[in-house]
């Protein structure tokens, strides 16, 4: 433990009252303990604390806690600094007197307590004449018993009859209503060409990309679903296709006049706005998107309704 020390000066006046402890004075080792440091004096006087400099072995400090002040009466201070610490061996150490700097005006000098502070530290008495040191024992390997598991194996197989009437309930309940446990699993029917379409169209038109200056990206889109579109419905690859092939495509597919020209008005502003930068005003671009609406529901593929139970379909 380094404190400060070495007197430099000594004044007249009446110095502070220095005074130390340890909380406990005996431990077990391993145990921790409190080295207390208390001091009284004025309020115009200071003080400052040692710092424990301790070497691993005997003795560590755990924690330094901070200045207390225990009593103010007037201009009388009573302040207190505890150190936690931890010893490691046994045995009786002399911990020595506490020490802290002292400065008052032009007065510094190293304060001590009058008496040495003491530790005991003690260790577990083991009496090595009454007690047998024997080997370690070999690991034993136990017989298998059903009994061990009895428990867990009952309690499976009712949960697998409970399982198996809950599959057979909802079985009959499917049956009751037309259905087969094989309709669970299969695949949700893709939508008509035309109505995902129309679907994407609508979510296209509510993210209000022209409205905020993305063009771009409007009629990126837009082209995209009239191509996906087509794809669809004609097995044409207008996906990879560019405008000029997808109108030379159509033309051999039988389509009204103004949907025609609305796929060529729709192709023609898209490439104008992604390879040219156009910017289109706001009538042209609702115009655009009013025209994809339209083109899809003139174009789509209308399926006839199938012919109820004892009509015969109608021969031409």
């Amino acid at each position: 433990m380094a404190m400060l020390c070495g007197p430099l000066a000594l004044g007249a006046q009446e110095r502070p009252v220095v005074r130390a402890h340890v909380e406990p004075d005996s431990i077990m080792i391993g145990d921790r303990f409190d080295y207390v440091i208390d001091v009284e004096k004025d309020l115009v006087q200071v003080v400052e604390f040692p710092e424990f400099d301790l070497p691993s072995g005997e003795i560590e400090l755990v924690e330094s806690c901070p200045v207390d002040t225990l009593q103010r009466e007037g201009r009388q201070l009573k302040l207190r600094k505890r150190y936690r610490l931890a010893a490691f061996e046994e045995g009786k150490f002399n911990l020595g007197t506490a020490r802290v700097l002292y400065a008052d005006k032009n007065i510094i000098d190293t304060l001590q307590s009058a008496d040495s502070v003491y530790l005991e530290v003690a260790t577990f008495q083991i009496d090595s004449t009454s007690q047998s040191i024997y080997d370690l024992k070999a690991q034993k390997t136990l017989p298998f018993r059903f009994g061990e598991v009895a428990g867990y194996v009952q309690w499976a197989v009712l949960a697998l009859l409970i399982l198996v009437a809950a599959a057979y309930a909802f079985h009959k309940w499917l049956e009751r209503r037309g259905k087969h446990f094989a309709d669970l699993f299969r695949p949700t029917p893709p939508l008509p060409p035309h109505v995902a379409a129309i679907q994407a169209l609508e979510a296209l038109h509510n993210q209000k990309l022209w409205q905020n200056n993305r063009h771009k990206q409007y009629y990126s889109g837009l082209s995209d679903i009239v191509r996906t579109y087509i794809a669809a419905r004609w097995e044409i690859g207008a996906m990879e296709m560019t405008s000029d092939e997808i109108i030379e495509a159509m033309r051999g597919e039988e389509l009204p006049d103004k949907a025609r020209m609305d796929l060529t008005t729709i192709l023609r502003d898209a490439d104008l706005v992604k390879f040219a930068k156009a910017t289109p005003d706001a009538e042209q671009n609702e115009n655009d998107y009013l025209k994809a609406y339209y083109f899809v529901e003139e174009t789509k593929l209308v399926e006839e309704p199938a012919p109820t139970d004892g009509e015969a379909p109608e021969q031409n």
